[in-house]
């Protein structure tokens, strides 16, 4: 290395080079042999550069940004990732594009070198970084100077991340479809420029492409996946103009003759009730009435699985008034199901009956601004379609002695305590105020928390106060303003000679 480059570099290293001397020091290394790069210089010299790039100085970062370039090129692959990792960390999130575009021209060396790209691999949070780099607001900037973001550098994670089914070969952070197509909708789902790259690099049609292989392990993971993208407006759009929909409806139509269907209808029954909440319960009911359909056969069988992820999508559909409305079209036969839901809830084993509180809560909430008369109607007699006895039912499920079920039935109630027909079915159950203001029996803080919701809930209803009385409401408001954890206090007095 030239003695003036040299002695510029470690002024440098000590951080105490003026920017006159970082600019003599750029127009140096270009006259320096890649190898005598090698031989003279040592990790402080460029952990001490990739410090100067932490100030607010354009023209100092831009210089030691060409420098670092120029430096980089002249190191393998494996020391950089091995040596320069927080570096690199640290370059994926800087303010400055330059420097982004920097480290992700690094990553393309690394990815492209066998020996160096496990160690990205090895790291899922520099991994993460990388993706978010990829998908990322500024993606056009790094496109434009024609480095990193190279369609070639992502395939070549993909690929390496990708079970080899024939050779058995399987990578340390990503072992399965499952680890792979998670990288691939986290990356589709930043943006839509994001979702185009994937779309025509192939790796968006391969996933979808396994909807309809013939591993059924696997098309159950890439539902997952494929849910997952449709919880963005440029994920939905993609999915529908692909015909990805419709296909997803005809596999569900054709399962019942799949002896394998159980391992991954749940997760095509899934994926219409999150797309039917983040679009139009209405809209997808009606044009794939298939979805519907199943969701009942499968609530109303003696498979608990099934019964359970049925419960769970009529709880996601019914979270919102249009999808509320779209259930109480099945009238008598999904009053029959509420039945059976109020059922599942005191008899099923203990997760399934969580599920069903879940869902019961769900269904029969109704905001303030949405509580017209039809409504109030209809989820009234939802809720006496639960049970005989539906106030009782719940009320005997909190007094058990299991958190989990405490808290569930507490949130029934939370549901409906803004509702003037429950509050007046409350009244009138004996004890039932007297209840909601005993502290005692609460066990645990998560137990608390809930009882405190409910009172909430109750105090800030605009007709609380005329269908309870004063006095109760008086009592509610109390609780309320105590907070969930108040503890009254007990005056002792002493007595002379007690010992």
């Amino acid at each position: 290395m030239a003695e003036a480059a040299a002695e510029l570099l470690e002024r440098a290293a000590r951080r105490d080079a003026a920017l006159e001397e970082l600019r003599a020091l750029r127009v140096a290394l270009q006259a320096v042999p890649p190898a005598a790069l090698r031989a003279r210089l040592g990790e402080h010299h460029l952990g001490a550069l990739f410090g100067l790039l932490a100030v607010n100085d354009r023209e100092q970062v831009s210089t030691c940004v060409s420098i670092l370039e120029r430096l980089l090129q002249a190191l393998d692959p494996l020391y950089v990732i091995q040596n320069l990792r927080e570096e690199l960390q640290k370059g994926l999130v800087h303010p400055d594009d330059s420097v982004k575009i920097l480290t992700m021209a690094q990553v393309g060396r690394i990815v492209e070198d066998s020996a160096a790209v496990t160690e990205i691999l090895h790291n899922p949070e520099l991994l993460q970084q990388i993706i978010n780099c990829i998908g990322g607001e500024k993606i056009a900037v790094a496109k434009e100077v024609n480095v990193a973001f190279d369609r070639n550098v992502i395939n070549s994670i993909f690929n390496l991340c990708r079970v080899n089914q024939h050779h058995k070969v399987y990578l340390p952070v990503a072992v399965n479809y499952y680890n792979v197509f998670t990288l691939i909708v986290e990356i589709s789902s930043v943006s839509a420029e994001s979702l185009n790259y994937c779309a025509s690099s192939g790796l968006i049609p391969e996933l979808i492409g396994e909807l309809t292989g013939e591993d059924v392990l696997v098309r159950a993971t890439c539902i997952e996946m494929v849910t997952s993208l449709a919880h963005t407006p440029q994920g939905r759009q993609y999915l529908a103009q692909q015909g990805v929909i419709d296909k997803i409806s005809n596999i569900i139509l054709g399962a019942e003759t799949d002896p394998f269907s159980s391992f991954y209808l749940p997760g095509f029954v899934k994926f219409f009730g999150n797309l039917a909440v983040v679009d139009s319960p209405q809209q997808i009911c009606e044009r794939y009435p298939v979805f519907m359909e199943k969701v009942f056969e499968m609530a109303e069988s003696q498979d608990p699985t099934m019964i359970g992820v049925a419960v769970d999508t009529l709880g996601i559909l019914g979270s919102n008034v249009e999808g509320k409305q779209v259930l109480q079209k099945a009238r008598s036969r999904f009053q029959n199901l509420l039945s059976k839901i109020g059922h599942q809830a005191k008899n099923a084993p203990t997760e399934l009956r969580l599920r069903c509180l879940d869902a019961i809560s769900s269904l029969l909430y109704l905001p303030p601004e949405q509580q017209t008369e039809d409504l109030l109607r209809m989820t009234e007699s939802w809720f006496t379609s639960l049970s005989s006895q539906p106030l009782e039912l719940f009320r005997s499920i909190s007094t058990q002695p299991f958190p989990d079920l405490h808290c569930g039935a507490l949130r029934v109630f939370t549901a409906i305590a803004n509702q003037p027909w429950a509050q007046k079915l409350m009244l009138s159950s004996p004890g039932f105020v007297e209840y909601v203001v005993d502290r005692s029996v609460e066990p645990d803080k998560a137990s608390k928390d809930a009882k405190y919701e409910l009172v909430k809930a109750l105090v800030n209803s605009k007709t609380i106060a005329e269908i309870f009385g004063n006095q109760y409401y008086l009592r509610l408001r109390a609780y309320l303003q105590e907070g969930p954890y108040y503890v009254k206090a007990v005056s002792t007095t002493a007595v002379e000679g007690a010992e």
